[in-house]
């Protein structure tokens, strides 16, 4: 005979509700922020200038490709930040690898984008080697790298713009993959989807990306555990800078250029944003590659946006610092109401 009742299945349920509505939190992120600055700057540009220019699909494929880049900075940012780490330099590695591209492909044409990966990959092993091998703090070691890869990539170049007219790969920058006569897609943005879900299978469908996340959690037990963390570090600062090494391709594929001194500035620090706005933790352990995607097109709606608005730039920073740190704030306190309810 069972002595289960009613009362003892009650706080069950409950229990299970609470669950499930924490995982459900989780699962949406930062979408509804998104989907509400979205309408909010749509509001604006009816009420502003008499035009609703932003929910365009034109408009929208801008932004698509605005947020392409960063992206794909973010998926290999989100990799490093997993870990509890931090990557100061790929804004330097994309200029580095942007000007080998353009360099290479002077003289021996589509291996110039082999080239640019593998700078990108080159750079990203040796931060990585500092940090894994050395005990380095990785914000001193790619911090470091952010100026001595910045001054690499001008010494590469002569200190001048790079260009190629005949560009082999710049369709990838310039050109769309069409399906018939339906719709196209912009090459940037299938490939910073095509990086954003093979991260995704890594982090979650692997024996590595549960190792990823495991460092991040506590790097100690993972250790006694068995894990090579020094293969794990490896293996995430690697493939931030192949990725980075990516999107200076995709960005020397956009101007047919590239120089050391001003291509790639501040970007480390949009892709740090997007992933801390997507919900991944500064500590290491907590995060997803699809809350990254979401973080990449909120900066990318907010700058289109304020641009549509006619906002000077200097707003334009004031005003994306300003919604970067509420979001955040929002997307803490959405998560802690969850655990209570």
């Amino acid at each position: 005979m069972s002595d289960i009742t009613t009362d003892d299945v009650k706080p069950a349920k409950l229990q299970l509700r609470k669950a499930q509505m924490r995982s459900f939190v989780r699962a949406i992120g930062m979408l509804p922020v998104l989907i509400i600055l979205g309408i909010l700057i749509q509001a604006a540009c009816v009420y502003f200038t008499g035009e609703g220019r932003f929910l365009t699909w034109q408009n929208m494929s801008i932004v698509a490709q605005q947020a392409s880049i960063n992206a794909v900075l973010g998926a290999g940012m989100t990799f490093v930040i997993l870990t509890g780490g931090i990557d100061l330099s790929v804004g330097s590695i994309l200029a580095a690898s942007a000007v080998t591209g353009l360099l290479v492909s002077l003289n021996f044409g589509d291996l110039g984008i082999l080239a640019a990966l593998l700078m990108g990959g080159a750079i990203g092993l040796v931060n990585g080697a500092l940090i894994a091998f050395l005990r380095l703090p990785p914000f001193i070691v790619t911090l470091g790298s952010l100026t001595a890869v910045r001054g690499f990539a001008r010494l590469l170049g002569s200190d001048t713009t790079v260009f190629n007219a005949d560009l082999p790969f710049a369709f990838i920058g310039n050109s769309s993959l069409s399906f018939g006569n339906l719709f196209s897609i912009p090459w940037l943005v299938v490939i910073a989807f095509l990086v954003i879900l093979a991260s995704w299978l890594v982090l979650r469908r692997t024996v590595l990306g549960v190792h990823v996340y495991a460092v991040g959690g506590n790097e100690a037990a993972a250790r006694l555990s068995g894990i090579k963390v020094w293969a794990v570090l490896l293996f995430v600062y690697g493939i931030s800078g192949l990725l980075a090494g990516l999107g200076g391709v995709m960005q020397a594929a956009r101007l047919y250029a590239a120089n050391g001194l001003q291509l790639g500035q501040s970007y480390e620090l949009d892709a740090i944003a997007a992933v801390i706005l997507g919900g991944t933790s500064f500590v290491g352990g907590i995060g997803s590659i699809w809350g990254t995607l979401i973080g990449a097109l909120i900066i990318a709606v907010l700058t289109n946006g304020l641009i549509l608005l006619g906002v000077t730039d200097i707003w334009q920073y004031i005003a994306k610092g300003a919604v970067i740190i509420g979001a955040v704030a929002l997307d803490r306190y959405r998560l802690r109401g969850s655990a209570r309810t």
